[in-house]
């Protein structure tokens, strides 16, 4: 009986993201199911972008815990803004051209949402903001990285993890957080519940 109580309790990650699956690898943790959410990610009128990753990770969560009561649930979801203004993922060639030409030359913020679900009601929901000030880009960069086409499913169309890493002049917070997932606050969060799966560091 004891080893039944002692049991882990399985882990999904709500997400379909391989960056997420490997954030999570660094730091030991392998996820004993991969269960990506569904939800409408429109943010609501005059939602800030704060609250609008928070809302989004706590749906997500929600969503996989209906069918999974007895697990814990990590969710995200990250959001690139400039200024008041929410950058999603980008529609075509044309939509990540000016995503990029405004992310030229200035700073934004990407806001990572993070929540993780645990059986008996507990969880922790929280936002991590982090400041990304890029290069002003050239026209060439511009369409050298257009026809890259890593701008795909990628929230303000670029990936700090690839070749618009060059394009980063400073970044101010969670490098991880950019990525898809800040580790720091994700493994705090697992320990934090009780849910630290043997490999967490």
């Amino acid at each position: 009986m004891s080893d039944v109580q002692n049991a882990p309790i399985p882990l999904i990650l709500a997400s379909a993201s391989p960056r997420r699956v490997e954030l999570l690898a660094q730091i030991g943790v392998s996820p004993d199911l991969i269960v990506p959410a569904h939800v409408d990610e429109t943010p609501l009128k005059d939602e800030s972008a704060l609250s609008a990753a928070k809302r989004l990770a706590h749906l997500k969560a929600l969503e996989i815990q209906k069918t999974h009561p007895d697990s814990c649930i990590l969710a995200a979801d990250t959001i690139v803004c400039v200024g008041r203004r929410i950058l999603g993922k980008a529609d075509d060639e044309n939509h990540a051209r000016r995503m990029l030409g405004m992310l030229s030359g200035r700073s934004h913020k990407v806001i990572g949402g993070l929540c993780l679900l645990a059986p008996g009601g507990k969880q922790v929901l929280k936002a991590v903001t982090t400041s990304v000030l890029f290069k002003r880009l050239d026209p060439s960069e511009l369409n050298a990285y257009i026809a890259s086409g890593e701008w795909h499913d990628k929230a303000g169309a670029y990936a700090i993890q690839g070749r618009a890493g060059a394009f980063v002049r400073r970044i101010n917070g969670s490098y991880s957080n950019v990525v898809g997932l800040a580790l720091h606050e994700t493994a705090n969060a697992l320990k934090g519940l009780g849910a630290q799966p043997p490999g967490l560091i």
